[in-house]
């Protein structure tokens, strides 16, 4: 089943999410909802949907990165961006304990604002603290550009969105990004966008 995904603008991406309770974890009513946000994810297709983007105001988190997704990105910016496939799974309530390496910026896009991306600093690696889809503690170590969609998502249960974070005068539609920067080297794009910036959290 497909959910609605909610656009910019709608309150609910603006809100602090609330934390599931163990039971609610468990219930059968949460676990048909995982499985609708990972179909929704995988159709629209994205690396990751938090429940307030379909209106519930939950710290739910799903997130997968497909291999068949990098197929058409050069191999020097996979390497660049250390992207590798990630299995889906599921995050709750979860916490950024720890980040670390330089800030690294990167074109990101969002599912809650369709059609646009924008150069977004993010830390090289973290990590996060949550609960699987049975209520298991665990902890994730990573790095990368998994390591930005986990950011992407927890910012998403926080009320934030990467427009709060980005580099302004890079914000581009998703044509004009293929039209003119999609295989341009970040320090390139920064150039021919006069960007002065300074990366920050």
């Amino acid at each position: 089943m497909r959910l609605k995904i909610v656009q910019a603008g709608d309150p609910v991406l603006r809100q602090q999410a609330r934390a599931l309770r163990a039971d609610e974890i468990r219930s059968r009513d949460m676990q048909e909802l995982i499985e609708h946000m990972k179909e929704t994810m995988r159709d629209a297709p994205g690396v990751g949907l938090a429940a307030p983007q379909i209106g519930l105001s939950l710290q739910l988190a799903v997130i997968e990165d497909r291999e068949e997704y990098a197929k058409d990105i050069a191999a020097e910016q996979l390497r660049e961006r250390e992207r590798k496939a990630v299995p889906f799974h599921v995050i709750i309530n979860p916490k950024i304990s720890s980040t670390s390496g330089p800030l690294v910026e990167f074109f990101e896009g969002c599912l809650s604002l369709a059609g646009f991306c924008a150069l977004v600093p993010r830390s090289s690696a973290v990590r996060v603290e949550y609960l699987d889809e049975k209520g298991t503690a665990r902890a994730i170590e990573a790095s990368g550009w998994y390591a930005r969609i986990l950011q992407h998502e927890i910012d998403h249960l926080n009320g934030t969105m990467y427009v709060d974070r980005m580099l302004s005068r890079s914000l581009t539609s998703l044509d004009n990004l293929n039209r003119f920067w999609k295989n341009k080297p970040v320090k390139d794009v920064r150039n021919a966008l006069a960007l002065t910036e300074k990366p920050s959290q």
